[in-house]
């Protein structure tokens, strides 16, 4: 598996991948928001180059034979925990996992796969209070 350095944008847009193919199936639902988000931009990519990435996750994952559909989630716990610890910045845990929940939503469904990536996200970032926060408590105007 490729490493990237910390907070940077190739490291964020594999935590997007990952919740890409989680499923099992890139949808065209997916693409089509992938596009619509602007993520590429949001990352601070190409988006030539967020495909890029999208694509070389895909191949360490097949390469190091870690890809198992029969498997709810297509990473095991350890590389689950280093692709999330080359995210630190508290800002970008957050925005990438705003944009992982809309990717997982796109088909209207959440998929096992997905869930337990968003999971991993919340837990190994500790977004457990900002989750909350964000989605159970009405905001005052």
């Amino acid at each position: 598996m490729r490493k990237y350095a910390k907070d940077s944008p190739q490291a964020a847009a594999r935590i997007i991948s990952l919740t890409l193919i989680a499923d099992g199936d890139v949808g065209q639902a997916e693409l089509a928001l992938l596009d619509a988000l602007e993520v590429h931009q949001q990352l601070g990519l190409s988006r030539e180059a967020l495909h890029g990435v999208i694509d070389t996750f895909c191949e360490d994952l097949l390469s190091s034979k870690q890809l198992n559909w029969a498997d709810a989630c297509p990473v095991d716990e350890y590389t689950l925990t280093e692709l999330m610890s080359e995210i630190e910045d508290p800002a970008l845990r957050r925005k990438v996992l705003g944009l992982c929940v809309q990717l997982a939503e796109a088909d209207d469904q959440i998929a096992e796969g997905e869930s337990l990536v968003l999971i991993a996200a919340v837990g190994h970032w500790n977004l457990h209070y900002q989750m909350l926060t964000a989605s159970i408590i009405p905001k005052l105007s």
